[in-house]
């Protein structure tokens, strides 16, 4: 039997203890030795356990970043309504992956905050998706295919403030089901056109999008 790499196995160990013990919890030692390698090994592939963090979430969650980074690219690709669509697909994907994972450090604020001050030195953090979803509706906008007065920023934190809230949100109903992701994805993305396709405007009767 094939053993895997270094790299692969430290990644799996990581995506798996952060989802049971939770990230505050998943230290690096105990990640290495889940690994089936020394803590010194690790540290060979990754700079810090916040490193490794964010490589879980590029590597092992759905693709969100990569899909936010390529439209923002190259805008015009595909119809807005398409693109928006499986945005919110992959979001919400990710933010019910994701929050597992974080949540744990909502308990500990010193925690909280010594990781979030080394997501910021290594230019990552939960704010990014934001801002490049911003990116990307802005290059829309300069290519005519988002309303010229549309608020780009708002847009983007309301789909992916929807997603994350998708995640946890609903736990608490009778059945704790959440809403099927491919519906979801569709009428948040059809609702968030209303508001910045060009010559679309919100009816009245329903919300429904009308020329």
């Amino acid at each position: 039997m094939e053993t895997k790499p270094a790299r692969v196995r430290i990644l799996d160990a990581a995506h798996e203890l952060m989802l049971t013990v939770g990230l505050a919890r998943a230290t690096t030692k105990e990640i290495a030795r889940a690994a089936g390698c020394s803590e010194a090994a690790l540290y060979k592939y990754f700079d810090s356990k916040e490193d490794l963090f964010v490589q879980v979430l590029t590597e092992r969650l759905p693709r969100l970043t990569p899909l936010l980074s390529s439209l923002a690219a190259e805008p015009g690709q595909g119809t807005l309504e398409e693109n928006l669509t499986e945005i919110a697909r992959q979001a919400a994907l990710f933010y019910e992956q994701s929050f597992p994972i974080a949540a744990s450090l909502f308990a500990e604020t010193q925690l909280k905050r010594r990781h979030d001050d080394a997501l910021r030195k290594i230019g990552a953090g939960p704010h990014m998706p934001i801002e490049t979803l911003d990116a990307y509706l802005r290059a829309e906008r300069a290519a005519g295919r988002v309303r010229a007065d549309a608020d780009t920023f708002a847009a983007a934190s309301l789909l992916l403030g929807a997603c994350a809230h998708r995640a946890f949100a609903y736990d608490a109903t009778e059945s704790g089901t959440r809403p099927l992701v491919d519906d979801f994805a569709v009428r948040l993305a059809r609702t968030l056109l209303g508001g910045i396709a060009p010559g679309i405007s919100v009816a009245q009767d329903g919300g429904r999008p009308r020329p």
